[in-house]
């Protein structure tokens, strides 16, 4: 007779080798991945010190086809088109009619009518938008069809042009082009998640663990690093890349939006049981978290040659900003005191988890300055290359000027609550390494 128990598989993401060193996992999207490989303190370091090739496969993928495509993108996202070539990406912006962020993400176009949208909650809004308009193209979701690899750092470029055997330098910032890699055929876009050099390259889902592995077979005397869960969102913070769920909820609690809603009810349950306020900025209005491109620091993104959702609304707010983003550096004597208080007797402060908090909560805290509310901090992160607890904060812009003195308030009212002093720095507070010229770096082919 059979007694033991039947075991449950863990939905490991396809696109990335299995690591039989790997002993705890993160959730990222429907899939799990390793949560650490050789330590989230030598991982975060990766883009600074060598490079590192990490999995956004879970990523939302559309593809939209058709004479109309530019007038679709035109019509749903702040963005102007006027110019858009071949091997182009631009980072889109959507809204709804209150100019308030329904998602974001990258557009890739392809050919003269054919383009690619990567996304998280970005997808479903603009599949939504496509379905109820009358538009001469069509839609096609991708998702589980194309892998998506970031390979980022000073020593990226060098990894990729020996894998793939032949110069990339002629892929500027936010361009481009196909590559293969063992007859592995992928699109390359320039792109740099973490603030310095880096590539994301777009392939066939089936092909992602050999690329994966070839990858890290050259990448080994360059230093390369596989990037775990615990770490992929600290260079989030260090660079200044908002994010939804994390540094803003999607605008989709509305009467207006009731419709998306049940659609996103009936086909994504669980993205909207994630879609939860914590820490110590508390409110009962989910609105309180919503955010616009202005304060998310997207104005030049804004395009206002032609009618989109959310112009009216942009328009007066551009003109008017309420609330710009910022660094925030707390400080260090303060957040010890936050951990040590778990060597005391009396109940402990929150507890800081490191390097920061996982994705499944908006983690929230209110920004005071002399006890008025001035801001809110998001995406708390403690940077080992900095040595600083870091946050982003969207805040008054007259508090905004790098040097100025607030506090954060840590912890929720149901537990004890520390005022956390912090001091405003440039967003992003990283040195932006981007777009550094290629072409001075020395050639290993």
């Amino acid at each position: 007779m059979k007694t033991a128990a039947t075991p449950l598989s863990l939905p490991h993401i396809p696109e990335v080798p299995f690591d039989p060193m790997a002993v705890t996992y993160t959730r990222f999207g429907m899939g799990f991945e390793p949560h650490e490989y050789s330590g989230w303190i030598d991982e975060s370091m990766s883009w600074k010190r060598s490079c590192f090739i990490g999995d956004w496969s879970p990523l939302f993928k559309l593809k939209i086809k058709g004479p109309d495509a530019i007038r679709f993108f035109s019509d749903i996202t702040v963005n102007g088109y006027k110019k858009f070539d071949i091997g182009q990406a631009k980072h889109i912006i959507m809204c709804n009619s209150r100019g308030k962020l329904m998602g974001e993400g990258v557009l890739m176009r392809q050919s003269e009518d054919e383009f690619l949208f990567t996304s998280g909650p970005g997808i479903p809004w603009m599949h939504y938008q496509f379905q109820k308009g009358n538009y001469d193209a069509t839609a096609e979701l991708i998702s589980e069809n194309q892998f998506i690899f970031q390979v980022q750092g000073p020593n990226a470029l060098f990894v990729l042009e020996e894998a793939i055997g032949s110069s990339i330098r002629d892929v500027g910032f936010m361009r481009f082009r196909k590559a293969e890699i063992d007859g592995m055929a992928f699109d390359i876009l320039r792109q740099g998640m973490a603030g310095e050099l880096g590539y994301e390259l777009h392939g066939r889902s089936d092909q992602g663990v050999a690329i994966y592995n070839r990858l890290l077979e050259v990448g080994e005397k360059w230093g390369i690093r596989r990037l775990g869960g615990r770490t992929k969102m600290v260079n989030h913070v260090e660079a200044c890349f908002p994010t939804p769920t994390v540094d803003y909820i999607p605008a989709l609690f509305t009467e207006e939006e009731r419709g998306f809603r049940q659609i996103m009810q009936e086909t994504a349950p669980l993205f909207l049981k994630i879609l939860k306020p914590a820490g110590s900025y508390e409110s009962s209005d989910i609105s309180d978290y919503y955010r616009s491109p202005v304060e998310m620091g997207w104005s030049k993104n804004i395009k206002f040659t032609h009618d989109f959702l959310g112009r009216a609304a942009l328009e007066k707010e551009v003109a008017a900003p309420t609330g710009t983003m910022v660094t925030l550096v707390w400080n260090s004597e303060d957040v010890a005191d936050v951990q040590a208080s778990f060597y005391r007797s009396e109940t402990p402060y929150e507890f800081m988890e490191m390097p920061r908090n996982l994705l499944g909560a908006m983690w929230t805290d209110k920004v005071l300055k002399d006890g008025n509310l001035v801001g809110a901090a998001t995406s708390r992160c403690y940077s080992y290359h900095f040595r600083q607890m870091l946050s982003l904060c969207v805040i008054d812009p007259v508090f905004s000027t790098p040097g100025t003195e607030v506090e954060v308030l840590w912890g929720p009212t149901t537990g004890p609550q520390k005022l956390i002093r912090a001091v405003v720095a440039p967003a992003p507070y990283k040195p932006d390494n981007r777009k550094i010229d290629v072409d001075t770096l020395p050639s290993y082919l």
